[in-house]
């Protein structure tokens, strides 16, 4: 649903004045993110994206995670394909001015039950109308090697199910949350984009894992092979997972291919905890 396009300085533009559009199986990918697994059925089957997000919200309640999502469904990061192309300026007021203009509309609805949806920050909280809502700071959710175990375990599993679209999809889900998760330990914030590979860089930069002349040979080259496995599967992902649709460059996963991206994952994932949980320990070495 959109309410007209948006005016910026008296200007018209062609900028709707509505949420990012989520497809089916992009809802998917965020029902698995918040813990309610989820596969898109591309050989029919697949519910409509309303019963996705009914199911999702369901969930979240339930789990007492609505703000959670909430949060993530109105985060500036998802709105990165509705207003790439414009200026820093126009971006920020473009996207202040849909999120006001979507919470004004839900709390009409909301109005009739004695709720109302507000911003408290960066969180999105559904209170009793004027009442007051504290919000405690979220901490960092822990991620060790039994997580990346437990996750790689669930993502096998659905290779030995067939399910080599949703083992693909966790296994990229494992590398963004092992990614945000370091750059969090640094003190930063991680990109808001979504792009895995940016995700990297930011790591990167944060850990100094750069190939350097000064640096073994052998080193290097698996450092070299680590991005290409990351590009590799960020790609699979792309046109091969049950995240996006099918289009011509989808491609066939084999059984073979599924567990390798998924072992991949795993390594890369664990790889770069250790970077995170070196770089800790000289830390606390130093003072």
């Amino acid at each position: 649903m959109d309410f007209g396009t948006l005016v910026v300085n008296g200007i018209g533009t062609d900028i709707k004045i509505s949420m990012p559009y989520l497809s089916g199986p992009m809802l998917c990918e965020i029902s698995n993110k918040f813990g309610l697994p989820v596969t898109y059925g591309w050989n029919g089957g697949a519910q409509s994206r309303w019963a996705y997000l009914d199911d999702l919200f369901a969930h979240c309640i339930e789990n007492k995670r609505e703000s959670d999502l909430l949060s993530y469904l109105f985060s500036k990061g998802q709105f990165v394909e509705k207003l790439r192309g414009q200026t820093p300026e126009v971006i920020e007021y473009a996207y202040t001015q849909i999120v006001n203009t979507v919470i004004g509309q839900i709390n009409g609805a909301l109005y009739f039950g004695g709720n109302e949806l507000v911003q408290i920050g960066k969180a999105f909280v559904i209170r009793k109308i004027g009442t007051t809502v504290t919000v405690a700071t979220p901490s960092v959710k822990t991620i060790d090697r039994s997580y990346i175990n437990d996750i790689s375990n669930r993502a096998m599993q659905d290779v030995l199910d067939g399910n080599y679209d949703s083992a693909i999809t966790k296994a990229r889900t494992l590398l963004e949350e092992v990614f945000c998760y370091v750059i969090e330990r640094r003190g930063e914030e991680p990109s808001e984009s979504g792009d895995i590979g940016k995700l990297y860089n930011q790591v990167k930069q944060l850990y100094s894992m750069h190939q350097s002349k000064d640096m073994d040979k052998r080193i290097n080259g698996l450092l070299s092979g680590l991005e290409k496995i990351l590009s590799a599967i960020a790609e699979m992902r792309n046109k091969g997972s049950d995240s996006h649709g099918v289009g011509a460059k989808r491609i066939s996963i084999a059984d073979h291919h599924a567990r390798l991206f998924v072992n991949s994952a795993m390594t890369m994932a664990d790889f770069v905890l250790a970077v995170s949980e070196k770089a800790l320990h000289d830390s606390v070495q130093s003072n």
